[in-house]
């Protein structure tokens, strides 16, 4: 044993302006400090993974929390995993280069590279401008898709209505439209926010067989799939809540990533 640390007491005795100490110290504290990150690792990857669990299901509370009527969706459905993704809106494509949590969509309404003018004719949501990026929620259950969330927004009567749009795997039926802000007026278009309203949207269709989108709110009573009855009173809030669906559900929102799901999956 001694003729073993012989060499080390050797080493630790130079001094330390010493060529060989100073190169030989430098290669040992890396490996010390390669095996402690090593170590450290392995033995906190169980909290690490509790501590991405924890976090996936944060998001997922703090969605359902802006959301109502999310939570008794999802429960129904008995989705487990919440996948947050940002979509490139001019080809549907998944925009795999950017962060969804650093997205901020009034940042990117105010920057001309990261968003575009909408034409009048085009503009039937009457939002003046549309980000290149949007994001979306895709609800999962053991792997499989079970249902995309998309925000969507456009004018009301006196207010910009903003609302998440929940769609079932087959892309087509709605599972719930939930707003999340609105200011039309109280007794009339806010009724928009109403239980009894939102209760009318489960299985409707968003486009036909043509692909067409459909939707629409209508006076006097729906009479097919793709039909909403319109809050009595509040003719301009119902005509916003058309025209936003049929904007962000077009080829200027989501029509392109609905689209490619369709052909592609996920």
């Amino acid at each position: 044993m001694a003729e073993l640390l012989s060499p080390i007491r050797k080493f630790f005795a130079r001094s330390n302006d010493d060529l060989v100490k100073i190169i030989g110290m430098a290669v040992l504290v890396a490996l010390v400090s390669s095996a402690a990150v090593s170590i450290t690792s392995v033995m906190l990857k169980p909290y690490q993974e509790a501590n991405r669990a924890a976090e996936r299901q944060a998001r997922i509370d703090q969605m359902l929390d802006t959301l109502p009527g999310m939570r008794d969706l999802m429960m129904e459905s008995g989705v487990d995993t919440l996948e947050t993704r940002l979509v490139n809106l001019d080809d549907g494509s998944f925009a795999s280069s950017e962060d969804p949590a650093g997205f901020d969509l009034d940042a990117a309404l105010q920057d001309s590279e990261a968003s575009i003018a909408l034409q009048a004719d085009a503009d039937t949501a009457g939002i003046k401008r549309r980000a290149n990026l949007s994001p979306v929620y895709l609800l999962q259950k053991d792997g499989d898709l079970k249902l995309i969330v998309l925000p969507v927004y456009g004018a009301g009567y006196q207010s910009t209505i903003r609302a998440a749009l929940a769609i079932e795997a087959d892309l087509t039926t709605i599972a719930a439209l939930a707003i999340v802000e609105q200011g039309d007026t109280p007794g009339f278009g806010a009724r928009i926010e109403e239980p009894e309203w939102l209760a009318l949207w489960p299985g409707k269709k968003i486009a036909d067989e043509t692909g067409a989108v459909r939707i629409e709110l209508v006076r006097g009573g729906a009479s097919t799939p793709y039909e909403v009855d319109g809050i009595s009173g509040a003719t301009r809030t119902s005509n916003g809540i058309t025209n936003m669906l049929r904007f962000w559900l077009g080829d200027q929102g989501f029509g392109p990533f609905l689209s490619r799901l369709r052909q592609e999956g996920l």
